[in-house]
C-alpha cells in the first residue's frame, strides 16, 4: 500500500506541476523574450518550465512525512511502537497534501521567476530610453 502511494503522489505532483506550467508557458516565453532579445530565450524558456516540474514535483512529495507510514512511532506511555495504517481517509489526505504543497512550491517559485524578470525588464527598458536620446 504504501509503494502505491509514493508512485500516485509522484504522478500526482507530475500531472499538477504540468499543467501549471502548461497554463504560464506563454508568460514565460514572451517574458524571456522581451528580456532577452537573442533566439537563446528559447533554451531559456525551456529550462524555466523544466525547473518549475522539478520544484513541483519536489515540493508535492515529502519523503519524511512518508515515513511515518513505514517506520514504528512511539505514540504510548508504555513505549510501544507502532506503524500507522493507510486508511482510505488518509489517502486522501495525503493526495490533498501533494496537490496544495505541489501548487505552493510552484508558486513560490514563479513569485522568484517574475519579481527576477520584472527587475531585469525595468533595466531593459532604462536602457532603451537612454539610449533613445
Amino acid at each position: 500500500m504504501f509503494y502505491y502511494l509514493m508512485i500516485c503522489t509522484f504522478v500526482l505532483a507530475l500531472l499538477v506541476s504540468f499543467a501549471v506550467m502548461k497554463i504560464f508557458s506563454n508568460s514565460i516565453n514572451q517574458i524571456l523574450a522581451r528580456i532577452i532579445n537573442d533566439p537563446i530565450h528559447e533554451a531559456w524558456a525551456k529550462y524555466t518550465k523544466f525547473a518549475g516540474m522539478v520544484v513541483g514535483t519536489s515540493s508535492g512529495i515529502r519523503i519524511y512525512d512518508m515515513e511515518k507510514y513505514i517506520t514504528p512511532l512511539t505514540y504510548t506511555d508504555n513505549d510501544k511502537k507502532i506503524v500507522i495504517e493507510l486508511t482510505q481517509e488518509r489517502w486522501v489526505l495525503e493526495i490533498y497534501r501533494t496537490i496544495i504543497e505541489t501548487l505552493q512550491g510552484l508558486a513560490w517559485m514563479m513569485l522568484v521567476f517574475f519579481m527576477v524578470a520584472l527587475i531585469a525588464y525595468v533595466i531593459v527598458r532604462w536602457s532603451e530610453i537612454k539610449y533613445q536620446h
